[in-house]
């Protein structure tokens, strides 16, 4: 569907009842960087989250397969914006007591994230140009920026020897593929069923969530109807409704910003003052 499209939705979720407002952030906040360190959201993407976080009958949450801390730290957000990690796993302080989660992993687990570590860093240290992101579930292996056939063998030989039952007793492990990403975690998570539990816990009437990546679709693929699913960027999607970029999206949650928080409308940090 197009921009206008989900514009006109606006007069729905303007006046709507409780709203969960859930966010990737790569490709989708920030645009997509070569180094995942760098990428910062855009200025108005910023200001209409904050914005919406601070409004009546909303809740806003990061949804990203970033680790929890490592997501803060370059978004830079913070209550009471809501931040979900690693795909799922891993819920801020305020969101996990409101779920009623407590710890990560188990001792076995811990064992075997131990190991995956010690394997992809030997794997990504002989790689120039591939990164690894460690996280408390496992680890994410980065290709963006390096020659693509040379990303595809070392994501390749990763999966041959990290995921399920490969080498190095790392049996157990889990793969998601992002884009120039191989994200392996000894636990099963994904976005949607974090999204899925956060509905339930906030007894939220409706769900906006926009994303980028494959992984997204997880998320995609359980919304209500009455819900808005947005697909930032190209590729098949699930999603209702698809916007170009980054910037699109922003300026679609500054409008709903408006809508849902009408004394704020035009000023940058609107409630959230």
């Amino acid at each position: 569907m197009s921009t206008g499209d989900l514009h006109a939705q606006l007069d729905r979720l303007g006046p709507a009842g409780s709203l969960l407002v859930a966010l990737d952030y790569d490709g989708v906040l920030a645009p997509l960087v070569d180094d995942p360190s760098a990428a910062r959201p855009l200025p108005a993407a910023a200001d209409a989250v904050r914005r919406l976080a601070g409004a009546d009958r909303t809740r806003v949450v990061m949804v990203s397969g970033r680790g929890r801390d490592d997501l803060a730290a370059v978004s830079g957000f913070g209550p009471p914006v809501g931040l979900v990690g690693s795909h799922g796993a891993e819920f801020d302080d305020d969101l996990a007591a409101l779920l009623g989660r407590t710890g990560l992993l188990t001792e076995a687990q811990q064992r075997r994230r131990s190991a995956l570590l010690d394997g992809l860093r030997e794997l990504v240290d002989a790689a120039p140009g591939a990164r690894l992101e460690t996280k408390p579930a496992g680890a994410a292996v980065h290709v963006r920026g390096m020659d693509p056939a040379a990303g595809t063998a070392l994501l390749d030989r990763v999966r041959a020897e990290w995921v399920r039952d490969g080498a190095g007793g790392a049996a157990d492990t889990e793969a998601i593929a992002g884009k120039d990403v191989l994200d392996i975690a000894v636990l099963t998570t994904t976005k949607g069923s974090a999204v899925a539990a956060l509905r339930e816990a906030l007894g939220a009437d409706l769900v906006l969530f926009a994303g980028d990546d494959v992984t997204d679709e997880t998320v995609f693929g359980t919304l209500h109807d009455g819900d808005v699913g947005i697909k930032v960027g190209d590729g098949d999607t699930a999603a209702g409704f698809r916007v170009g970029e980054p910037a699109d999206l922003a300026a679609f949650l500054t409008r709903l910003a408006d809508a849902r928080d009408p004394a704020g409308a035009g000023h940058p940090d609107g409630a959230g003052d």
